[in-house]
């Protein structure tokens, strides 16, 4: 039974998988891409316009812990069928909504139903594989990447000849039309007794560390926060960036593309590294090299030196999410996967819903994103002394010479 771990079938489901993130996850991307014609429509400052977009990363944070633990019983397919459906439904709200609050409250939906296809997906995703877990993990959670490298820019067309409310009509067709078929080819679920065999055995000795699970647990979601408070800092305003320096929202929309796909080289990258190191050393990895990144904003402006820091931007810190749900995996029972996984996703969506704000709001208070970017740098400085604390607490304490000669 065990055979079916890291075997062809696992391969073609991840495939598929990937497939279905590539696309359900155009709903943490499109408020983005619409933001500025969103604020030219209902007016209002960069805070206030940044509103919808906390309430679709609030959804998404929701969803991944309660759907994380939906997949956990029922099975990825079902859930996936359910978010499209959900998805598409926020979309079309989002469509008709005369106001500024009934489009957030639409996101929140939108936000709901794209959260199936990160977390819980990539949970799933986690337990056909074994020997080769880091980078599957990784494939699968390029997914989210993708989709707002791809969308935007397919999509732009629309965007600027239909305007904001028909491409979001688009939007609810396509989720529906290609998840709701695509997800009835991931039904099959992993039989118990290879559930059993995985949950038993480890391509590596796991490392222990000095704190209950429960501890644990909250040291990574305090990370996560952290981390995602600095890195929402680029992706959530970089098309707004653009705007206000004359580039327009078009070169912010291909400077959003050039950082996420740099990110999806990194999230490859970075499953490679963790096959081989571990989740831990392969996240404080890509905390570091994103809080460089982020300090390199400060000093360049021209439309050129932009896209290279966006560029060194995602390929520092495309594999710090996917690390999380890794390290999670190298401590947790593989029954709790979707649950736990879902639960440390949260917290690294609740940041990225809090930096996003955040940076409008110091945006509106000073008149510039200056500031905003520092305030992303201390955020990521506190991430680096949690997974500090976590790495070195987890080496191997040496014996004494005493303890030595006795064994």
């Amino acid at each position: 039974m065990s055979d079916i771990l890291d075997s062809r079938y696992s391969w073609t489901r991840l495939a598929l998988s990937l497939g279905m993130a590539t696309v359900g996850n155009v709903g943490m991307w499109s408020i983005i891409v619409v933001m500025p014609a969103v604020q030219a429509e209902f007016g209002g400052g960069r805070g206030d316009v940044s509103l919808p977009y906390t309430l679709t990363m609030v959804g998404f944070a929701l969803g991944n812990l309660l759907i994380g633990r939906a997949v956990d019983r029922f099975g990825i397919a079902k859930a996936l069928t359910g978010a499209a459906v959900m998805s598409a439904a926020g979309f079309l709200l989002a469509a008709i909504s005369p106001t500024m609050l009934g489009l957030s409250l639409a996101q929140f939906v939108i936000g709901l139903g794209t959260a199936s296809f990160f977390g819980p997906l990539i949970a799933d995703v986690s337990l056909w594989f074994r020997r080769r877990r880091g980078i599957a993990v990784a494939i699968a959670a390029s997914g989210n990447y993708l989709a707002g490298a791809i969308w935007p820019v397919a999509l732009s067309g629309v965007l600027t000849d239909q305007g904001w409310r028909t491409l979001y009509v688009v939007l609810a067709l396509l989720v529906a039309g290609v998840v709701i078929p695509g997800s009835l080819l991931l039904r099959q679920r992993l039989p118990d007794a290879s559930l059993s065999v995985e949950a038993q055995s480890t391509f590596r000795a796991p490392r222990q560390v000095p704190f209950p699970p429960a501890v644990l647990m909250w040291m990574l979601a305090a990370a996560g926060v952290a981390c995602c408070v600095a890195m929402s800092m680029p992706q959530v305003h970089i098309v707004a960036f653009c705007v206000d320096l004359g580039y327009g929202p078009a070169v912010g929309a291909n400077m959003l593309s050039v950082m996420l796909l740099g990110g999806v080289a990194s999230r490859l990258v970075s499953g490679l590294i963790a096959d081989r190191l571990g989740g831990v050393p392969t996240l404080l990895i890509g905390s570091v090299g994103q809080m460089i990144a982020l300090a390199l904003y400060l000093p360049f402006d021209s439309m050129g030196a932009l896209y290279v820091v966006s560029l060194v931007f995602g390929l520092s810190q495309g594999g710090i999410v996917p690390a999380y749900a890794i390290i999670v995996r190298e401590y947790m029972p593989a029954r709790e996967a979707g649950a736990r996984v879902g639960f440390v996703i949260m917290a690294t969506i609740l940041g990225m819903a809090l930096g996003g704000w955040m940076s409008g709001w110091i945006y509106d208070v000073t008149g510039s994103y200056e500031l905003a970017f520092l305030n992303g740098i201390v955020w990521n400085a506190a991430n680096i002394a949690i997974l500090l604390v976590i790495l070195l607490s987890g080496r191997p304490k040496r014996k004494s010479r005493g303890a030595a000669g006795l064994a």
